[in-house]
């Protein structure tokens, strides 16, 4: 295949979903457009409203990307200079910057070998005398063990945020993630289960103190409702502008309708790969719901059955190839006997599929059919 051209079955395909919604998109941004508010105008307050309801979330807060949402939801929940954070070392490495923007430490934590998401064992041995906080990372769209890492915050007095750039309407025992720690932080990168087309996030709380925290700190410190010049505390410029807000409210009308889709790829993804020599992921754990950001499996022949499926036409991804805790930033700074076995693994046999809610069964089924005939 010409690696310049597109796969004829892309990794994902954004195209699709935005021709479907054309009308209803430049609708929303000839209304912002019309309007001649930009920021924190009407279309920001009601996406806030309309995301807070589809999560049964008590506060949600548009901020201007899913890093800055982890950023400020752990500013909030009182990280500062020479806290650590407890951190899984299979994720994106936002999940760590976020933490090193504020002076804090991030302690890398191995992973479950089955979700991929943080052990609870490996984090409660990592957990010190400095631990303020932990970042649960629902991977992929799958969650992590909330009973065990609430149980283990409690135990040690530590605030937990949820890293659920993942994961819109991934679900625990019947919770929404972003419902269940202190805050939850979401991504609404373009590529996301719920994307704009450009930059954007939200932190979601329960507690109405913390979400005026938020608040003020995604607005240059501003009290809200106050002067335009009354400032409660140090903040940045991290607001969630108007236009990509309409855009948000037209897909999150579709989220739940898309998440089946994802859902329903999957299940067939499963059952069109049963009895092959590779780990696949399930569609929820003991009572948890699986959204299916990504379809990742795993596979001894990682390289080779990626190169097989591009000379296929077929795209597909490694997520993620170095761990953080590798990182030129953050390798360094690895504690003497630390290893991350179920991390190391995951970063040398994961691969993702192709998977969004507009890929045909039959698209699913061909590219079963490309990964059975690497297995003969």
């Amino acid at each position: 295949m010409n690696q310049t051209t597109t796969p004829q079955i892309p990794l994902l395909s954004l195209k699709k979903q935005h021709e479907r919604l054309s009308t209803e998109l430049h609708q929303a941004l000839s209304r912002v457009l019309d309007s001649g508010v930009y920021i924190l105008g009407p279309e920001v307050k009601q996406f806030e409203t309309e995301f807070a309801a589809a999560l049964g979330a008590h506060h949600a807060v548009g901020v201007s990307s899913g890093t800055d949402a982890l950023r400020i939801a752990l500013e909030a929940v009182g990280v500062g200079p020479g806290d650590e954070v407890l951190v899984p070392s299979f994720t994106f490495v936002a999940t760590a910057t976020a933490v090193s923007a504020l002076g804090a430490r991030p302690r890398f934590v191995d992973i479950d070998p089955e979700s991929m998401t943080m052990d609870p064992a490996a984090a409660a041995r990592a957990a010190g005398p400095r631990t303020r906080a932990l970042i649960p990372v629902h991977l992929f769209g799958q969650p992590a063990d909330m009973d065990a890492l609430g149980a283990l915050a409690r135990a040690k007095g530590l605030k937990i945020v949820e890293d659920c750039a993942q994961a819109h309407l991934c679900a625990y025992h019947g919770r929404t993630v972003g419902t269940i720690g202190d805050a939850g932080a979401f991504s609404f990168y373009p590529s996301k289960n719920l994307g704009a087309v450009g930059d954007a996030g939200a932190v979601t709380v329960a507690d109405p103190a913390l979400a005026e925290t938020v608040r003020q700190l995604r607005n240059c410190g501003r009290e809200t409702g106050g002067s335009a010049y009354s400032y409660a505390r140090i903040g940045q410029n991290c607001r969630l502008d108007e236009l990509q807000a309409a855009i948000l409210r037209v897909k999150l009308k579709r989220l739940r309708e898309w998440t089946e889709s994802r859902r329903a790829v999957a299940r067939r993804y499963i059952e069109g790969l049963a009895g092959l020599p590779l780990r696949l992921p399930d569609l929820g754990r003991s009572g948890s719901v699986h959204t299916f950001h990504l379809f990742v499996l795993r596979c001894e022949r990682r390289d080779a059955l990626a190169a097989h499926l591009t000379r296929h036409d077929i795209g597909n991804a490694v997520y993620y190839p170095v761990p953080v805790h590798r990182q030129k930033p953050y390798a360094a700074a690895q504690l003497p006997g630390e290893s991350f076995p179920h991390t190391e693994e995951a970063a040398r046999t994961a691969l993702a599929l192709p998977l969004y809610p507009e890929l045909e069964p039959g698209e699913v089924d061909t590219v079963c059919r490309a990964v059975r005939e690497f297995f003969k």
